[in-house]
């Protein structure tokens, strides 16, 4: 009986010595890390300086829901925002000014508690110069959607600044037609770029115009003032042509011959004064309509021809409508009925009867073309408001992102 005791006891004591040996290796549970306690986030960040104006503001909470943002800028003046659906991010509603100082609070609830308030103080950049962009006709009047415009109207981006990086500055200006066109901005100068598709628009064309300059640098420091829009549409086909060959006027409306008018142009030749040649040609190109008045004075010595000299004069003319920079229009004077459509007697410009000029008059839109062929003198240039007598290929060489 004893033996079997000790036997027994000796077999359990063995299995006692291979458990713990085998329990022994296992390693022990890592402890679990703790969730990173509720946050709030702010951008830009305390401290940050010359902050672009596009730069995003945010606030998020990593957990729970926003209670209380606010924003004001040095003068105290609040800054309105708007938090997401689940109120965990907030942004202001509109960009930041150029050259101001903000402040930003928040206040956050979570599961554990209230987090903040969290405060950023930030400033942003003051540009050395700001630039504005007006759209325009090539007559400087604003681009509206309450005026029906020609098919060769020309859209004209003046900055009332000249700007450092035309290529920069290029890349912000859009237009979009409907139906659509392929255009091209051409620079004229520093501050005026011109764009026109290849070809004439069609009648009842949509135009919009957009400068997204904002925030941008358009170089040397200088940065955009504000967004521009515009929006315009194109009215009937309205195309005069005129040859020298029969000195008349043909006034076509969506192709339509409608009106035939003579006429008298330049007389042509050259006059010097004080060593500048002025000359007497209506030159030959494609014109638009920029202008009109009823009455306009004309004054010789505006372009160099004294009013008392040979050829000078100042006059008061009725039913002008002007089609080039330097003067020349289409309007009223009788005293040469005897040779319109027989001879050429102006200084430039082309004369007609009083009532086919204030018939045009009436009749015409800003962009209008008005076609002169087989005239003397020089073509006509580019800042005679000859934009379509410049060659396709040369007026796309004149973008800056050629």
């Amino acid at each position: 009986m004893p033996r079997r005791w000790l036997r027994a006891g000796s077999a359990l004591a063995g299995m006692a010595v291979l458990i713990s040996a085998c329990s022994s290796t296992a390693p022990s549970p890592a402890p679990e890390a703790a969730p990173p306690p509720p946050s709030i986030s702010i951008t830009p960040a305390e401290g940050a300086t010359e902050i672009d104006p596009l730069t995003p503001v945010v606030v998020t909470a990593s957990d729970g829901q926003l209670t209380s943002v606010t924003m004001t800028n040095e003068a105290g003046k609040s800054i309105e925002g708007v938090l997401t659906p689940d109120q965990s991010a907030w942004k202001p509603a509109d960009p930041l000014g150029y050259g101001h100082t903000y402040t930003v609070k928040a206040e956050a609830l979570t599961v554990t508690g209230r987090v903040g308030p969290v405060t950023s103080k930030f400033s942003t950049l003051k540009p050395n110069n700001q630039t504005k962009v007006y759209f325009t006709s090539t007559g400087g009047q604003y681009l509206t959607s309450k005026q029906k415009y020609g098919v060769g109207t020309i859209l004209v981006a003046h900055f009332d600044e000249d700007v450092p990086d035309r290529a920069t500055a290029e890349k912000q200006l859009s237009v979009t037609t409907n139906p659509p066109v392929t255009g091209s901005w051409y620079w004229v100068d520093d501050r005026n770029a011109h764009w026109r598709p290849e070809n004439y628009y069609q009648p009842g064309t949509k135009i919009s115009l957009a400068a997204n300059i904002y925030g941008k640098d358009l170089g040397g420091g200088m940065y955009g003032q504000e967004d521009t829009k515009a929006e315009i549409t194109i009215g009937d086909s309205h195309v005069s042509i005129v040859d020298d060959n029969d000195k008349q006027v043909k006034v076509y409306e969506n192709g339509k011959l409608i009106k035939s008018m003579p006429t008298s142009m330049g007389r042509g030749g050259t006059e010097t004064i004080a060593g500048k040649t002025i000359h007497f040609w209506t030159q030959p190109g494609v014109y638009t309509v920029m202008d009109k008045a009823n009455p306009v004075v004309m004054d010789s010595s505006t372009y160099g021809l004294p009013v008392n000299s040979r050829l000078g004069y100042k006059e008061t003319i009725g039913w002008a409508t002007r089609i080039s920079t330097d003067g020349i229009y289409l309007h009223q004077l009788d005293d040469t009925i005897w040779a319109q459509g027989s001879s050429n007697q102006s200084h430039g410009c082309l004369n007609l009867s009083r009532a086919n000029a204030e018939w045009f008059f009436n009749f015409s839109q800003p962009g209008d073309v008005v076609d002169i062929r087989n005239t003397g003198g020089p073509p006509l240039e580019i800042w005679q408001n000859g934009d379509w007598s410049v060659p396709w290929s040369t007026w796309q060489a004149g973008s800056a992102l050629r």
